[in-house]
């Protein structure tokens, strides 16, 4: 397990709420995206009646939050719990980064592709080597978060020779669907009106549910990183019920750099008092209530232990069955793929359960 990251404490001033009016950046994302658009609004109307200013600041995504906040330690940014355990770790600075609050709001992980033989995320581990993965941009949380996977999974998903950087989230599902032996990973709030969801249906796209032990065991000083969770991807219709797909969801995280790396000491008390301010909100203060994240969040629901762990079984049988014949037919080279699909195509549906992690139409 990963352990190490974020753990600097940040002590409260008994002057939090009675000094001057600060200006401080708020790190997010893209300008249409969910954290610029939603959370951070909301987290500086929740601060502004307490003497307090922020500014929403447009950025690539997590990656970019990260590199921004070390470079300016009295600032903060949003960033997925998953990309921050990679990057920091990677680093070796734990302590330059704190962890402000994480008010149990979770994007979640989708695998798309339009080949149904794959049914689970143990299949795509096994065939990493010979599928072509498509991905959002290089600095985006999905990108972070495909690396992430290779890192805990080096023989499964690390094994991946064929990985292609698209422009943008939409690109790489297009490329997936459109290529064969293609898959698209990409994170996102579970969000069934956003025309993504749409998208993949329109164009004959299957959604793979990403659960495996190795992803839900990890941890970062006592904390959960991947929760396996029903969410949502299309509204119901006339004649059918709204599909929902079980996968793995990661925690949203306001991070902060941390005081002690801030020379000027005015400064340096004036972030730690903003951070205890922040810390000390209510969460229904600092989550978007008028918008579709409020019916999200209700709607999305974390599986009970034996949910989860039937689900990472079907996975580990995948993996199990397939590597005898992919051994078996090393000599094909390319073909490893197609030779072992039918046998474990065969293998799936013989263990797969009722619920096998989707449900509806």
């Amino acid at each position: 397990m990963l352990r190490g990251f974020l753990t600097v404490g940040l002590i409260a001033s008994p002057f939090a709420l009675s000094g001057p009016a600060l200006a401080e950046t708020v790190n997010t994302g893209g300008t249409t995206g969910a954290y610029h658009q939603y959370f951070c609004p909301a987290l500086k109307k929740a601060l502004s009646s307490r003497n307090y200013q922020l500014a929403c600041e447009p950025s690539d995504g997590t990656l970019d939050n990260l590199n921004r906040v070390q470079s300016e330690p009295a600032t903060f940014g949003y960033g997925q719990a998953d990309v921050l355990a990679l990057q920091v770790g990677n680093r070796g600075n734990a302590e330059a980064i704190t962890r402000v609050r994480s008010d149990d709001v979770r994007e979640c992980v989708f695998a798309v592709t339009k080949n149904r033989d794959l049914q689970n995320f143990g299949e795509i581990a096994v065939f990493a080597g010979q599928l072509n993965f498509f991905l959002p941009p290089e600095k985006s949380g999905s990108t972070g978060t495909f690396r992430f996977l290779q890192k805990i999974d080096p023989e499964g998903l690390g094994a991946a020779e064929n990985v292609n950087v698209e422009a943008t989230t939409d690109d790489a599902i297009r490329k997936a669907i459109e290529t064969p032996g293609g898959v698209a990973l990409f994170v996102q709030f579970p969000d069934p009106k956003n025309p993504r969801f749409k998208m993949i249906e329109d164009l004959g796209g299957h959604i793979v549910p990403v659960v495996d032990r190795a992803m839900l065991t990890q941890e970062v000083n006592g904390q959960k990183i991947y929760f396996a969770q029903e969410t949502q991807v299309t509204n119901a219709k006339w004649l059918s019920a709204g599909r929902t797909v079980v996968t793995a969801c990661v925690p949203l995280v306001l991070f902060a750099g941390n005081a002690r790396t801030i020379n000027d000491r005015t400064e340096r008390q004036n972030h730690e008092d903003l951070v205890s301010v922040i810390r000390g909100l209510r969460t229904e203060d600092v989550l978007p209530q008028q918008s579709i994240f409020s019916k999200i969040l209700r709607r999305t629901k974390q599986l009970s232990a034996a949910g989860s762990e039937r689900l990472i079984k079907l996975s580990e049988k995948a993996r199990e069955r397939a590597k005898p014949l992919l051994d078996q037919a090393k000599a094909t080279g390319r073909k490893i793929y197609e030779r072992a699909k039918d046998g474990a195509e065969t293998m799936i549906e013989k263990a797969k359960p009722k619920q096998t992690g989707e449900s509806g139409n």
